[in-house]
């Protein structure tokens, strides 16, 4: 999967320069000339990447740097700031915004590449990807903190992945582990004794087979100083204690761009699936939504031509359920796939009350749903 990169510079000029940069890579590079389009791309295309000019017409890059954070969905992205100025107010004012790492104007195209490639790797075009990670693999996380409680923590929080959590009190015995076995994610304490947590990474990074390991700091949330040192190395990012685990579900399967399309979309007696979990919200909308035309498109490829739409685990229809639904069947028409619905009594009343759904139709189980897609499936 090519690496989004969105470029937000009022700066034409500025853009095209962004553009040239990545050519050679495997990216999409989307541009906004103002923070209020940077927000509507940030939404609609979910970067993995934004480069955020600070002086900007309409909305400027500290703004729409706070409304991201303010974002749940978007907050995690990683930002490059650019910036006119290198000083060591500017720095820690960055860094306190929350950016991941930061270019001086005027910038060569190489060093917009170094500071990207330090966050997402970056893949030359034609190389061949390796195969994609999925969320339920047993990935391996080293946790390198010298107070116990905390590597025990993460194994708590993170108990309902298959993700195994190994901890080393040192830095000597962290990169013995990774010579031994390169982990997937690393976790390093600011707080090793002798600044020894930075050592760290700079050998991780100077390693050949651990150059290109997220690496991520963990830190008290007050402790900004040394914080915005680890975004200045190039950390790929910091997680504050006490650690909010689903963020850091989150960023770590965003990092590892890992294939969480399994949890909704399956192919079961020639039909494709898409089913909701109970859970459903606007994040899980958003990423059934990132693999949506990808997996219709492949189950069309492969022969199918039907979907079925299983609400049956969800309570109550809200907008963005019915926000989904909609985007569902109108890439139905344009795929040609018929398409049934199964879902509650409950769920069925409250889409009635939409003017866009109210002739929706809802069957109770698979096999009726299957039937029906005989004839006209989902609206009536």
């Amino acid at each position: 999967m090519a690496t989004k990169i969105l470029t937000v510079d009022d700066s034409k000029t500025i853009r095209l320069i962004v553009i040239r940069a990545f050519k050679e890579f495997d990216c999409m590079i989307f541009e906004a000339s103002n923070g209020v389009e940077g927000l509507a791309a940030a939404s609609r295309e979910k970067p993995d990447v934004i480069i955020l000019d600070y002086t900007m017409p309409m909305m400027d890059g500290g703004e729409m740097l706070a409304k991201l954070k303010s974002n749940p969905d978007l907050k995690s992205i990683p930002v490059v700031m650019l910036t006119a100025e290198a000083g060591r107010e500017t720095v820690f004012k960055l860094a306190k915004l929350g950016v991941r790492d930061y270019c001086v104007k005027p910038f060569r195209e190489e060093v917009v590449v170094e500071k990207v490639s330090r966050i997402v790797n970056l893949r030359p075009k034609g190389e061949t990807a390796a195969k994609q990670k999925r969320y339920d693999d047993p990935l391996s996380i080293l946790v390198v903190d010298d107070k116990p409680a905390i590597p025990e923590q993460i194994r708590v929080g993170l108990a309902d992945t298959k993700w195994v959590i190994e901890e080393r009190g040192q830095t000597g015995q962290a990169v013995d582990s990774c010579t031994q076995k390169v982990p997937d994610v690393v976790l390093i304490s600011l707080t090793l004794p002798e600044d020894s947590g930075y050592t760290l990474f700079q050998i991780l990074r100077a390693g050949v087979k651990t150059k290109n390991v997220p690496v991520f700091a963990l830190s008290v949330k007050t402790a900004v100083d040394e914080q915005a040192r680890a975004q200045q190395l190039g950390f790929t990012g910091v997680i504050t204690k006490p650690i909010d685990f689903a963020d850091l579900k989150l960023r770590i399967t965003r990092t590892l761009a890992l294939d969480t399309s399994y949890k909704y979309f399956e192919q079961k007696d020639g039909v494709m699936v898409l089913r909701l979990p109970p859970t459903f919200s606007q994040s899980i909308a958003n990423e059934i939504n990132t693999y949506l035309r990808a997996k219709l498109a492949e189950a069309v490829d492969a022969g199918l031509d039907s979907l079925i739409i299983d609400f049956s685990e969800v309570k109550s229809a809200d907008v963005t359920l019915i926000k989904l639904g909609l985007s569902v069947v109108q890439l139905c028409k344009e795929l040609s796939m018929k398409h049934s619905t199964i879902g509650s009594e409950a769920v069925s009343q409250e889409c009635k009350h939409y003017e866009e759904t109210k002739d929706w139709r809802f069957f109770t189980s698979f096999k009726e749903a299957v039937d029906s897609l005989n004839g006209k499936a989902l609206a009536a």
